[in-house]
């Protein structure tokens, strides 16, 4: 009878064993299919060049507007390692890549790099929206963001542009607040050593997932302390900038050449 027992006990553990088998590897088949890349929003980046510049302490060039940092979702990273990035999904698109995308750290000729990196990291991930489901919805979508906020003009408009003078953090927040009706996140370098003050360098602004309006990048209920928010931009920056403290901010011109 024990042996009749064990008998029918083999195929429902085999049938278990099974199940659970399939479940790790779908669960292990890929980026794509994880729980942990749902994203709620999108964060259209954008960096000042003589700020990153002056963080990695060498740029083929500097810039003096600002650009495309990146399209990112929020929550989500590398969702899908098997998409390669193609250079020639977006050849429409490479005119204006260079002007507002460009990537002012590597000196490659056709600067594809950075381009690389974003659609790994982020649009992949940003992919599971309809209207950037390939290449050349994610990239040309993320220029229409940027052309549509058009920020240098907006900060030109409210009298902000590169000064050797500080300007307060409450100068870039509230126009940006003002023109956008959200509330801006505005990122800085700390100020190193023999330096009075932050270096603004990195400025987010959110869009919702489905249909793209403005909305505050932090939910109501979700306010963070500061050193979350620190933490989060160090973590979302590639250049190591932090939420920006209240008090004084520098702007810098762009330099002519960089050493």
């Amino acid at each position: 009878m024990a042996s009749a027992v064990a008998r029918g006990a083999l195929p429902a553990w085999v049938s278990v064993l099974a199940w659970g088998l399939a479940l790790w590897c779908l669960c292990g088949a890929g980026p794509l299919w994880s729980g942990s890349h749902e994203w709620k929003k999108l964060i259209l980046t954008q960096h000042w060049p003589p700020t990153v510049c002056k963080e990695v302490n060498s740029c083929r060039d500097t810039l003096d507007y600002w650009t495309i940092h990146g399209l990112w979702p929020d929550r989500a990273e590398d969702c899908n390692q098997s998409w390669h990035f193609n250079l020639d999904e977006i050849k429409d698109l490479l005119r204006d890549m260079k002007i507002y995308w460009p990537d002012v750290i590597h000196p490659s000729s056709n600067r594809s790099r950075f381009w690389k990196h974003e659609w790994d990291k982020h649009g992949t991930c940003a992919a599971q929206v309809d209207a950037l489901n390939s290449e050349k919805k994610y990239f040309g979508k993320s220029l229409d963001l940027y052309k549509q906020l058009d920020l240098n003009s907006v900060l030109l408009k409210f009298g902000i542009k590169p000064s050797i003078n500080y300007y307060q953090l409450a100068d870039f927040r509230d126009a940006l607040t003002r023109i956008y009706g959200v509330v801006p996140k505005i990122q800085c370098l700390l100020p190193e050593q023999g330096e009075e003050v932050q270096t603004v360098g990195q400025i987010e602004l959110c869009f919702t997932k489905e249909d793209f309006h403005l909305r505050n990048c932090t939910e109501p209920g979700e306010q963070l302390s500061s050193k979350q928010e620190a933490q989060l931009a160090t973590g979302a920056s590639t250049h190591g900038m932090m939420v920006c403290e209240d008090g004084p901010i520098f702007y810098p011109p762009p330099a002519k050449t960089r050493h």
